[in-house]
C-alpha cells in the first residue's frame, strides 16, 4: 500500500480520516494500513503517521484536530507556558460559545466554553515543523483566565501562575490589554498590588 501511504505523508503527519478519503484513500487501505501500525488512531477519526510518532503536543494536536476552532486553555496552557509544575490529567479545551462542544474521550478532554465575544483574545496558532498545528491562549490570556476562572482552577494554582509569569518575561501593558475585555483587570490588579508589595 505504498500509493496510500504517499498520499498520506502529503496531507501531513496528522490528518482527519475524511482528509485521507479526500485525498483517495479508500476506507479498507487506511484500517489496513493502521492494522499494521503504519498509522496510529490518535481519536476517532483523527490519525498519525507511525513515522511521525514522538511529536511534541500531540494530545494538544489531536484534541484541536477534533476541535478545530477550539484553543488549549487554563490548567493545559499553564503547563504549556510553563507557569506551572502541575501535569493535567485532562487536556483543557475552550470554545466559543454558540459552536458545537465536542465529546473527547481519548485523549482525556476537558471542554470549556468561553464567550464568544472575547473568544479571540490570545489566541495562538502553534506549527511545528513536521506540520502539526494546534491553538492556545498566549501566556497573557492563561494568566488572566487563570485569576479570573481561580475559583475553578484554585486561587493557589492561579496566584502561582501569576508570581511565575511576573519572574519571567513578563509583559504588563500586554497582560492589561487582555485582562481588561475578559472582566479580569480588576482581580488581576489586586493580586499584582499584593504580589508587588
Amino acid at each position: 500500500m505504498p500509493g496510500a501511504l504517499d498520499r498520506l505523508r502529503q496531507i501531513g503527519p496528522v490528518f482527519r480520516s475524511k482528509d485521507a478519503v479526500a485525498a483517495g484513500v479508500s476506507w479498507r487501505d487506511l484500517f489496513a494500513l493502521r492494522d499494521r501500525g503504519e498509522i496510529v488512531q490518535l481519536s476517532r477519526g483523527l490519525y498519525q503517521l507511525a513515522e511521525a510518532t514522538g511529536v511534541a503536543n500531540v494530545d494538544f494536536v489531536a484534541v484541536c484536530g477534533r476541535a478545530p476552532r477550539g484553543m488549549i486553555c487554563l490548567n493545559s496552557a499553564l503547563a504549556y507556558w510553563d507557569l506551572s509544575d502541575e501535569i493535567p490529567a485532562q487536556v483543557h479545551l475552550a470554545v466559543p460559545s454558540g459552536s458545537h462542544r465536542p465529546v473527547i474521550d481519548y485523549p482525556p478532554t476537558l471542554v470549556h466554553v468561553f464567550h464568544a465575544d472575547t473568544f479571540g483574545i490570545g489566541r495562538l496558532e502553534v506549527a511545528a515543523d513536521t506540520g502539526e498545528r494546534f491553538w492556545v491562549s498566549d501566556s497573557e490570556r492563561t494568566v488572566a483566565d487563570a485569576i479570573r476562572l481561580r475559583h475553578l482552577m484554585g486561587e493557589s494554582l492561579a496566584f502561582a501562575a501569576l508570581r511565575r509569569y511576573l519572574e519571567g518575561r513578563s509583559r504588563l501593558a500586554r497582560l492589561a490589554e487582555i485582562a481588561r475585555p475578559l472582566h479580569a483587570w480588576g482581580a488581576l490588579s489586586a493580586a499584582l498590588q499584593i504580589l508587588q508589595s
